[in-house]
């Protein structure tokens, strides 16, 4: 069974940063991607990855301030964020997919459940 578990969701002021994780079991992926959404607005790409060789690629929105990284062994994906901006405010989804990566959520066969993160000014 395929699970997508997110995690490292919160409040946090403008400025600062939280660390997002998401742990995935029950296949190898091709490909994860971060997504978000905000309230009364479609879900959009934040950052994506391609297990083999590395490959990363961000929205222009975050690009400087977020970074991907993974912990092999454990089959986690995590989200790094700084100099967090009130616009960042979303729930954010972990999705996953094992034959392609792309900035679309069409892209993506398996989905967390979400974490929301808030930030305030």
């Amino acid at each position: 069974q395929v699970q997508l578990v997110e995690s490292g969701g919160g409040l946090v002021q403008a400025g600062g940063s939280l660390r997002l994780s998401c742990a995935a079991s029950g296949r190898t992926f091709f490909a994860m991607a971060w997504f978000r959404q905000a309230p009364g607005k479609e879900r959009e790409f934040v950052a994506g990855l391609r297990w083999i060789g590395g490959y990363t690629n961000y929205a222009d929105a975050v690009k400087g301030r977020f970074s991907l990284s993974t912990d092999n062994a454990d089959n986690q994906l995590y989200l790094q964020m700084n100099g967090l901006k009130p616009e960042d405010t979303a729930v954010y989804y972990c999705a996953a997919d094992s034959l392609r990566i792309g900035i679309s959520p069409n892209d993506y066969t398996y989905w967390g459940q979400g974490t929301r993160v808030t930030v305030s000014s």
